[in-house]
């Protein structure tokens, strides 16, 4: 029991968990100057990457990179599990406390999803809402690495990771609604998808579907039934906090989902296509091997 206290401690009763105000002037990273500027950096640092490997490099040469990629899955999965974990705590906490002020107008799941009018960036939820921003940016690393192994940028990743940290600004700056759902969704799948990283890189045996592109799927199908949510109690229950900030959220997420379906549309085509050009190939050697037995 004293090892569970310590751990809810530090996960949610901290007086720096407890007493955090996302500030400009007390948060490291919290300016948009900041955030433009990072993301900016960024992309142009992928491509000079990109760029300075095509042409320093033949074409197929890889980078050997070791066991880093598997160290920062690793670190990345630690990070999530440790944000997941805090956020729910956090978030039993903050509920437990002021649902006094909102109990009347929104249960303990509508307060989840549409924070009620007026709320500051500020206590528990707002912290690891504030961890989960910095983490987006080693996140980005997860660029730099595939660049070097597989000597091909990626757009929907680039956009992706950039669109993920000025979306994880905005909830902070205007403490916009759904964020602690969004946080815990893509803190779960990120902990799932990472720490699978890690179990295929050290020689572990894989999968028999495509895991990774799975889990994202269906953390953007959570994210939409939630985005209907938010919208449906903004309209019929009061009016939901930070909406101009959720709007502008909802359409980003709207172009990721495109994109993703577009992509993973394409690989399930592919992979059928593949499939049925295999059964194809071994129907036509099995009927080669047949026709030579009979001539012999």
């Amino acid at each position: 029991m004293a090892v569970i206290h310590t751990i809810k401690f530090y996960l949610s009763e901290h007086p720096a968990i407890v007493g955090f105000r996302w500030s400009n002037t007390q948060c490291w990273g919290s300016t948009w100057l900041f955030l433009f500027n990072s993301i900016a950096i960024y992309i142009l640092l992928s491509l000079f990457l990109h760029l300075l490997l095509s042409l320093l490099l033949p074409r197929g040469t890889t980078v050997p990179l070791g066991p880093l990629p598997a160290l920062h899955s690793l670190l990345m999965s630690l990070i999530s599990a440790t944000i997941f974990a805090g956020l729910l705590l956090s978030s039993v906490a903050e509920i437990r406390e002021t649902s006094w002020f909102w109990r009347r107008s929104k249960t303990p799941f509508q307060w989840l999803l549409c924070f009620p009018l007026g709320t500051r960036p500020s206590g528990r939820v707002f912290f690891w809402s504030y961890v989960f921003y910095l983490s987006r940016f080693l996140h980005m690393f997860r660029t730099t690495l595939s660049v070097l192994r597989r000597r091909k940028l990626a757009f929907f990743q680039v956009f992706n990771h950039s669109i993920s940290a000025f979306m994880s600004f905005l909830w902070l700056e205007f403490s916009q609604s759904f964020q602690v759902l969004a946080i815990l969704f893509t803190t779960l799948v990120d902990s799932l998808v990472y720490g699978y990283r890690v179990w295929t890189a050290i020689g572990l045996r894989s999968a028999c579907f495509p895991f990774v592109v799975n889990c994202k799927m269906v953390l953007l199908g959570c994210n939409l039934v939630c985005h209907v949510g938010v919208l449906l109690l903004h309209f019929f229950n009061g009016g939901c906090n930070g909406m101009g900030a959720w709007v502008f959220n909802s359409f980003l997420n709207g172009v990721v989902l495109l994109l993703f379906l577009n992509f993973y549309i394409r690989m399930y085509i592919q992979g059928k296509k593949k499939k049925s050009c295999a059964a194809a190939n071994n129907n036509n050697n099995e009927l080669s091997d047949t026709s030579k037995l009979k001539l012999n």
